[in-house]
C-alpha cells in the first residue's frame, strides 16, 4: 500500500513541477495566444519541454497509482499541489501569497481531510 501512495505523491509532484516549468517557459516566451507565432514561441523555448516531460511522466505514474488505489483516495491527494505550487511560485516567480489564497487552500485541505474520514 505504501508503494501506491508513493506513486500517487510522485505523480502529484511531477504535475506540480510541470506547472512550474510551463510558467517559467511563458515567462521566457511571453504571452501565448492561439496563433502560429505562439506555437513557434513554445517550441523554441527549451524549458517547455521539461514541462511536457513532467506531464507525460506524471500521467504514467498516475495511471500506475490508480491501478493500486481507489480514485476516491488518490484524487484528493492532488490538493497537495495547491500548497506546493503556491509556495514555490512565491519563491520562484515572486507571486504573492495573500490571505485569501491561504484561506482558500486551507479550505481545500480541510475538505480533503473530511473526505478521507468517510
Amino acid at each position: 500500500m505504501m508503494q501506491a501512495y508513493l506513486l500517487a505523491i510522485s505523480g502529484v509532484l511531477l504535475n506540480c513541477f510541470a506547472q512550474l516549468f510551463l510558467k517559467a517557459g511563458t515567462n521566457q516566451a511571453g504571452v501565448i495566444s492561439a496563433h502560429w507565432d505562439s506555437a513557434y514561441k513554445v517550441l523554441s523555448t527549451p524549458i517547455f519541454y521539461a514541462g511536457f516531460a513532467c506531464y507525460g511522466l506524471s500521467l504514467i505514474v498516475w495511471i500506475m497509482a490508480l491501478s493500486k488505489l481507489p480514485v476516491s483516495v488518490a484524487y484528493p491527494l492532488l490538493s497537495i499541489a495547491y500548497v506546493l505550487n503556491m509556495v514555490l511560485a512565491y519563491y520562484l516567480f515572486q507571486e504573492p501569497i495573500t490571505l485569501l489564497k491561504v484561506i482558500g487552500t486551507a479550505l481545500i485541505l480541510l475538505g480533503v481531510v473530511l473526505i478521507s474520514q468517510s
